[in-house]
């Protein structure tokens, strides 16, 4: 029964050919360095799993940010541990992302006929980055509040167009209510949906052209 089913989803869906394509690529002989891809995108998931936990419990909002985020840390079963991997997975998050575009740039990874990926790559690690600096404020604490606001002031430094993006990422002139609902919304909506959507273009791109070999001496 479970073979007529598969045939009949394969006939329709084209599964063998998705295994063949997906699964079954050649793959030139690498290292762990060659990893930092996978590691990267695990990190994203696993970061996605421990965020919807925590949008259970947190309020964005200046009279109950901090409150939520104390009960989370002590009241809420496992939450510590939850809230811990959250946060450092999001410092290690990036040092991944980092070290990873670093390994592509020093094996020339980037260069033809991978252009595309190594631009899609940049924007992966912008977009991490704002992931780490949207969720900085999200616990509204002196440290996360003052941090911020170096922070959007250094984005307002920006000539020309910094007092529109200041602006923008406050909603106003200065950290309010306002500033963290923003924060809380590209950190959990906006972001993501650039993140996965670039990791979408990144891997068919990484299918399609194939993982770069490791330089050998004539290279």
């Amino acid at each position: 029964m479970w073979k007529k089913i598969f045939a009949w989803l394969d006939e329709r869906l084209g599964l063998n050919d998705l295994q063949k394509n997906l699964l079954e690529r050649p793959e030139p002989k690498g290292n762990w360095w060659n990893t930092l891809g996978s590691a990267s995108l695990f990190l994203f998931i696993l970061q996605g799993a421990t965020g919807i936990f925590l949008t259970v419990y947190y309020t964005p909002s200046p009279d109950h940010a901090y409150d939520s985020i104390t009960y989370i840390m002590n009241d809420v079963a496992f939450g510590w541990l939850i809230r811990g991997i959250h946060h450092w997975g999001a410092t290690l998050m990036v040092l991944v992302v980092f070290i990873h575009m670093l390994r592509v740039f020093v094996t020339a990874s980037y260069k033809y006929p991978r252009e595309l990926t190594w631009i899609i790559g940049i924007g992966l690690l912008i977009a991490t980055l704002g992931m780490g600096f949207t969720g900085y404020l999200l616990p509204w604490n002196q440290r996360a509040f003052w941090a911020t606001t170096v922070g959007t002031e250094i984005a307002g430094a920006v000539p020309f167009i910094g007092e529109f993006i200041l602006k923008a990422l406050r909603g106003g002139t200065d950290l309010s209510a306002l500033t963290l609902q923003r924060f809380f919304s590209g950190h959990i909506w906006m972001l993501p949906l650039v993140l996965a959507g670039l990791i979408g273009a990144h891997l068919y791109l990484i299918i399609r052209h194939g993982e770069s070999h490791w330089p050998t001496k004539e290279d």
